[in-house]
């Protein structure tokens, strides 16, 4: 049994790309998606027929109704490749305005329903600000399920938890990348990987806290660098892995372990923790690497939404 095979058994393994030809070859139950890789997929020849034809149709109405047809087409195509579950995310320049977000989301479901895709198969994508975090809860309360992206910190999980969201996507590669570059020649490559690489203890931390305390939102570990950072989690609730990793993990045959376990992170010694808005922010703060991350990761999603803007011409 390859790695690949051996980690479904513990672990749901999502698709991280936009390129839904890719997927049918690694058979994962979901998929997700972001503007950065819808922006690559585009690009690419089997993919500029989508753009174009969002543009060609519904031109007309505006740029935020062509963005938002072209991210429910790749989704309608994603679907016809995986069981479950799509990611779709909301516009980063609304991370900070809760009614712009909830009113993005809407449309974006009521594009999916009009296709005949019913919204359990939809998560909307929310970067997990605290402005992004309500706009989830008022979502989950009217049955759309969210996905909180732009996971960093212990806070932003606290705060999903509280909100009821679904899902949540921690970040394990960025938060690795920055206390990697933070340590600079000191680093120790081969110390810090699996179970003591950053990202990964950050992702344990948040499974456990859940487990503990019963939370029902899902833990999926997202972003990751390398196959170490994923077997390290293997039996988190799920993983989403990007074609190139999970062709790695597919013509590997090294044994895999259960890593996270529901069952003994109940017996740990855990206490439970709340946030209001002013705790939120303040231990969002407190959390240097959360904080630069968290922006940086807007800025950038903002950026490949302008850049796919550009090309609706």
């Amino acid at each position: 049994m390859n790695q690949l095979d051996a980690l479904k058994q513990l672990t749901t393994v999502v698709a991280d790309t936009g390129d839904f030809h890719q997927i049918a070859a690694y058979s994962p139950r979901d998929a997700t998606t972001n503007p950065s890789l819808i922006l690559k997929a585009v690009q690419k020849p089997e993919y500029a027929h989508l753009l174009q034809d969002a543009v060609s149709k519904y031109g007309a109405q505006g740029k935020d109704e062509v963005m938002n047809r072209l991210l429910v087409a790749f989704g309608i195509e994603i679907l016809k490749h995986v069981p479950g579950r799509v990611s779709t995310e909301v516009d980063a320049r609304l991370s900070f305005d809760t009614e712009a977000t909830v009113t993005r989301a809407r449309r974006i479901i009521d594009l999916y329903q009009g296709e005949g895709v019913h919204v359990d198969r939809i998560l909307i994508k929310i970067a997990s600000t605290w402005e992004g975090i309500q706009a989830a809860a008022r979502l989950e309360r009217d049955g759309i399920h969210t996905n909180l992206t732009l996971l960093f910190s212990f806070c932003q999980a606290v705060a999903c938890g509280q909100a009821k969201v679904q899902l949540i996507s921690p970040f394990v590669g960025r938060i690795y990348d920055w206390y990697k570059k933070q340590a600079g020649a000191s680093w120790d490559e081969a110390a810090m990987a699996g179970a003591n690489d950053p990202g990964v203890k950050s992702v344990q931390a948040i499974y456990n806290f859940y487990k503990k305390h019963g939370i029902a939102t899902e833990v999926m570990g997202a972003s990751f660098r390398n196959v170490g950072q994923i077997t390290a989690l293997a039996g988190c609730d799920l993983l989403t892995i990007s074609p190139d990793l999970l062709a790695q993990l597919a013509a590997s045959e090294a044994p895999l372990a259960l890593a996270l376990n529901a069952e003994a992170a109940k017996t740990m010694d855990i206490p439970f923790v709340q946030y209001d808005e002013a705790g939120f922010r303040f231990a969002l703060n407190e959390d240097a690497m959360a904080t630069e991350k968290l922006s940086e990761g807007i800025r950038a999603f903002v950026a490949d939404t302008i850049k796919l803007e550009a090309m609706m011409r």
